[in-house]
């Protein structure tokens, strides 16, 4: 199969990338592997106009708004579960709050994990993305505007970012008007599901059980799980991070199962993941080289599915919310 999938990709001069939280057998045959918009970045700046993205819809979405001339396929176009919680309607129902507090003068920041619609509208209101990576810088340079930071989708990023630079916070619709009115930043209530499954318990029996072991976990878990740990990263971060030390450390990872496992295979004995439950992400994990393989038998025979098209005033608008961050970025 895996040959198959190469000859057709020759074929077609397609361009194959994947999320690093993919399965193995996927993450090795891509030309490109990395997070959501390291991928964005590298397919856009590809000399190839066929992109065969695996990951979740709004990764594919992100290649088609940056670069608008190439033809994105994805063999599954799945959903993040936090991206899907918060859809157009609810950002607009979250603003029309807001303003019913009074509050008019913010600057939106969204969660690369969230759909294009939303991204348009935080364009269109001057807002801007910020991913895992880049996040604190996006803060301070809106810090200097002296505003409101509205974040959404992921309240934890949202609360750790806060946490990290002293300031105040609230969750929209769970928080009461009092508080939101006091913080400076507010927060929409989405999360990750798989990033929900680490706890402060989970962190308290790796250390009393192994001694002087490091705990590493990704920004969107639970701010008590954050304020507990060694090292708190983007997923290249936490790439960087782990592989860089000996093998004789131990290390216990909260984030995506696939991407934990092949970490260290060097030091598999001592690389642990920061949950009793296998933290998988559904959605990454439907597609299966099978879906790749179909996909390009279809395209080959003039059939074309689970292609990404945006809407014009769409991409726009969302692009000037991208654009933004890569200034800054």
């Amino acid at each position: 199969m895996e040959e198959e999938i190469k000859s057709l990709l020759q074929k077609h001069q397609a361009l194959l990338v994947a999320h690093f939280y993919q399965k193995d057998a996927i993450v090795n045959l891509a030309h490109f592997c990395g997070d959501s918009l390291e991928l964005a970045k590298k397919a856009t700046s590809d000399s190839r106009d066929l992109v065969i993205f695996c990951g979740v819809g709004f990764m594919g979405e992100s290649v088609k708004i940056l670069a608008p001339h190439k033809r994105v396929l994805m063999p599954k176009i799945s959903c993040c579960s936090m991206a899907r919680m918060v859809s157009s309607d609810y950002y607009d129902r979250s603003v029309d709050m807001l303003e019913s507090y009074g509050i008019t003068d913010f600057i939106p920041i969204t969660y690369i994990n969230s759909s294009a619609e939303v991204k348009a509208k935080v364009g269109a209101m001057g807002g801007m993305v910020c991913t895992s990576a880049n996040a604190k810088k996006i803060f301070e340079r809106i810090l200097q505007e002296n505003k409101k930071i509205f974040f959404l989708p992921d309240r934890c990023l949202g609360e750790n970012l806060a946490n990290m630079y002293g300031l105040s916070c609230g969750i929209l619709g769970v928080d009461n008007k009092e508080k939101i009115l006091d913080s400076q930043v507010i927060c929409y209530n989405g999360f990750c599901s798989v990033h929900q499954l680490f706890t402060p318990e989970d962190i308290d029996f790796f250390r009393e059980n192994y001694k002087d072991i490091k705990i590493v976990v990704h920004p969107e878990c639970k701010p008590e799980v954050v304020k507990k740990a060694d090292f708190v990263g983007s997923t290249s971060q936490i790439i960087a991070y782990v592989t860089s030390l000996p093998a004789s450390q131990s290390v216990a990872v909260g984030t995506e199962f696939n991407l934990v496992s092949r970490l260290r295979p060097h030091a598999k004995e001592n690389t642990f993941v920061l949950s009793s439950t296998i933290p998988e992400c559904p959605t990454m994990n439907e597609t299966g080289l099978n879906d790749i393989l179909k996909l390009l038998y279809s395209y080959d025979q003039g059939r074309v599915h689970n292609e990404i098209v945006l809407e014009e005033h769409i991409r726009k608008d969302a692009a000037l919310a991208l654009e933004r961050m890569l200034e800054i970025s």
